[in-house]
């Protein structure tokens, strides 16, 4: 009872921080997700309707845009998963003399401004960048490859943002692999691939969910990045409701879509962590 008092006591100061920048905010935009607008007139007072939620469901076009979000969440995870693996896992078990180089070169990009970030990848993937330039000059291309505005360009500017994220994850978990049981595997004779894939991988699990909760929600709630690599085409959950913001003035529809995005997320970290308490259980 001591400790957890003490606990309490710890955090709260954190707990109203964040109840008072968050939390309170996000309940006063509730309301507004249960009105209704008109356009030109603004919010209809004293008119309350769930039109905005069942929209989302009913109209083809937010439905599209709900799975094209989910669908790049779920290809930035496993981007980040199969290119970050094998770069934590050197940094965690290769040469000591080259670890603090990979660390330095995996957490610089995230020293830069987002904003930076994105326009450096508008300056490679654009129809006239430096990639598309350099192809059609060497002959491999006639025209201007497509790599802007689709899911090609967001896929690959957001796998480099998010994957220092991932690999600082998987990081700590493979570290946490004791040697002891990877080098009485291979003293039974398994090779160093049999190790890897039935110690090293399976006990390395809670990184690589850890990291993959983390990727995919920073991901379908990511918003400088799609905006200026998706442009105003390719549209995801977070564009469409700063466009319904800010753009249109729509804030009932704009809040409604906002919390099935929050619902959405705390629904994957929660099925997440039953995931992760039941593979607890069975180990």
């Amino acid at each position: 009872m001591i400790r957890t008092r003490h606990g309490l006591l710890l955090i709260a100061p954190l707990a109203l921080v964040l109840a008072g920048v968050f939390l309170v905010p996000v309940l006063m935009m509730l309301p507004t997700s249960f009105r209704e607008y008109v356009p030109a007139a603004g919010l209809t007072p004293g008119v309350w309707t769930l039109a905005n939620y069942t929209q989302i469901a009913t109209d083809g076009y937010f439905r599209e845009v709900l799975g094209r979000t989910l669908g790049l969440g779920l290809a930035v995870t496993l981007a980040c998963l199969v290119l970050g693996y094998p770069l934590a896992y050197l940094i965690a078990r290769g040469p000591q003399r080259w670890r603090v180089t990979l660390i330095l070169l995996v957490v610089f990009p995230m020293l830069l401004n987002l904003v930076v970030r994105s326009f450096g990848w508008i300056a490679l993937l654009a129809n006239h960048g430096l990639l598309n330039n350099l192809l059609m000059q060497l002959g491999l291309i006639s025209a201007p490859l497509k790599l802007m505005f689709n899911l090609t360009g967001l896929l690959i500017g957001m796998t480099h943002i998010y994957l220092p994220f991932m690999v600082l994850m998987l990081v700590a978990a493979i570290r946490n692999v004791p040697r002891d049981v990877e080098a009485a595997a291979a003293t039974l004779g398994s090779s160093r691939l049999h190790v890897f894939t039935a110690v090293t991988l399976p006990l390395s699990a809670p990184g690589i969910l850890a990291g993959s909760i983390l990727v995919f929600v920073l991901t379908i709630s990511a918003l400088v990045t799609p905006l200026m690599l998706g442009g105003p085409t390719y549209k995801v959950m977070a564009t469409l409701i700063y466009d319904e913001f800010l753009q249109l003035l729509d804030w009932p529809t704009g809040s409604a879509l906002s919390f099935t995005l929050t619902i959405m997320a705390i629904g994957v970290i929660w099925l997440s962590g039953r995931l992760a308490r039941r593979w607890a259980g069975a180990a």
